[in-house]
């Protein structure tokens, strides 16, 4: 069974995406491991300059990798990346299982984004939409989106 997980940097505050989270985290259980693996996010000032920004940046990029086995399928969130439709998402899953990968992580930066060094381990740069998102709301859009890949790729009747 693939191993799924979400390196996310940062808490869900808020209860209601914490329940939405949940259902979801419920419902992959029978498709795959699904996990998720929060990271601490950088302190900073209420105004950060650029080279504040930049050193919370390689703190946070330096705890996601230290979640993230050497033999890991990893697929970064970032505006910068490709789109796919739910039906390319659930495809790309399965060409990477079927590959013979055991271990997919997803990854969500903290607000400021993902670094350098955590973009260059990356298998796909994938992104949702070139709309800004409130950051803990795409924790809950991406679980969605994985739940819905695997339904397709099960054939249920989930995605319409």
């Amino acid at each position: 069974m693939l191993r799924v997980s979400i390196v996310c940097v940062g808490k869900l505050k808020e209860k209601y995406l914490k329940d939405a989270v949940s259902e979801y985290e419920k419902r992959l259980r029978s498709f795959c491991k699904f996990e998720i693996a929060e990271v601490d996010e950088e302190r900073s000032a209420d105004n950060p300059n650029a080279a504040q920004i930049e050193n919370i940046i390689e703190c946070e990029g330096k705890r996601i990798l230290a979640k993230l086995d050497k033999s890991t399928h990893v697929i970064a969130m970032c505006i910068e990346g490709k789109q796919k439709s739910s039906e390319g998402l659930a495809q790309y899953l399965e060409n990477v299982a079927v590959g013979g990968v055991s271990s997919v992580a997803f990854v969500i930066g903290g607000s400021f984004g993902l670094s350098k060094e955590v973009k260059k381990r990356a298998d796909l740069k994938l992104s949702m939409s070139e709309m800004t998102f409130p950051h803990q709301l795409a924790r809950v859009m991406l679980c969605e989106q994985i739940y819905r890949a695997f339904s397709i790729n099960a054939g249920t009747k989930y995605h319409k």
